[in-house]
């Protein structure tokens, strides 16, 4: 009996050691631990405000490139349906709207993504990499010279990312820690051309005669209309095409 009790001891400190083991690791980097004394109180009042709760929360993010807003949404493992926390406004962009198709075309990304690395030491203070070129990009961008490091991060310049200055980066990489920490290894985030309501969407599938960018927005605008609905992120399968397979819940 004594053996099991302290058998089932360790495993209770082994799973916390565990859980705890991402934002520990994390919180060696200097500018991480600032994040924390800077904005940990303000991210834990606004969970609560929301009844989410620390060890608990997951997180989905949505950009809307024409608007230059980050919308943070979150939950609690076990709930359903995903509430917006907040919103974050993109300081600096470059390009035009439609997909990012090679390198140096100065185009932030569009389409369904993760969040694919945390650098604790960036040169822009804080960043969060975005894992573009996803397997769509791969079909249907220029093959050798799609280009990388896409990334949510601080400062205010920037080639094809999405810069939100440091204090603003700050906070949703507190969100990123926590949410990883906990167990959410794919953290995903959708990029829009623009908010794809039917006005938006009409208008800028008139602007643009690009049959590669119509079946991407197409794709997307499936999605955002479920979101809007469910509050759900739905699953997304890569088609041999470039195109994508909605699969709704």
């Amino acid at each position: 009996m004594k053996s099991r009790i302290l058998f089932i001891t360790f495993l209770i400190g082994f799973t916390g050691i565990a859980q705890n083991g991402f934002k520990t690791a994390q919180k060696r980097y200097a500018n991480v631990r600032a994040a924390y004394v800077d904005k940990e109180k303000s991210v834990l009042d606004l969970l609560k405000k929301h009844q989410l709760y620390q060890q608990e929360v997951q997180i989905h993010i949505r950009v809307y490139k024409r608007e230059k807003k980050i919308e943070l949404w979150a939950k609690n493992k076990n709930d359903q349906r995903f509430l917006l926390l907040k919103e974050f406004e993109v300081c600096f962009s470059s390009g035009d709207l439609g997909p990012k198709r090679r390198k140096y075309d100065l185009q932030v990304p569009e389409g369904f993504y993760s969040i694919s690395s945390f650098n604790p030491a960036s040169s822009n203070f804080l960043s969060l990499g975005i894992n573009y070129p996803n397997m769509s990009d791969r079909v249907l961008g220029e093959k050798g010279n799609l280009g990388g490091s896409i990334a949510i991060h601080g400062g205010c310049v920037s080639v094809g990312c999405l810069p939100i200055t440091d204090e603003l980066i700050k906070e949703i990489y507190i969100y990123c820690v926590e949410a990883k920490n906990n167990g959410e290894m794919d953290i995903p985030i959708t990029i829009f051309p623009c908010k794809m309501s039917l006005v938006n969407y009409n208008e800028i599938k008139t602007d643009s005669l690009n049959n590669d960018f119509l079946g991407l927005w197409e794709d997307l605008k499936s999605e955002y209309d479920y979101f809007s609905e469910k509050q759900q992120v739905c699953k997304v399968r890569f088609l041999k095409s470039g195109r994508h397979s909605l699969v709704f819940d």
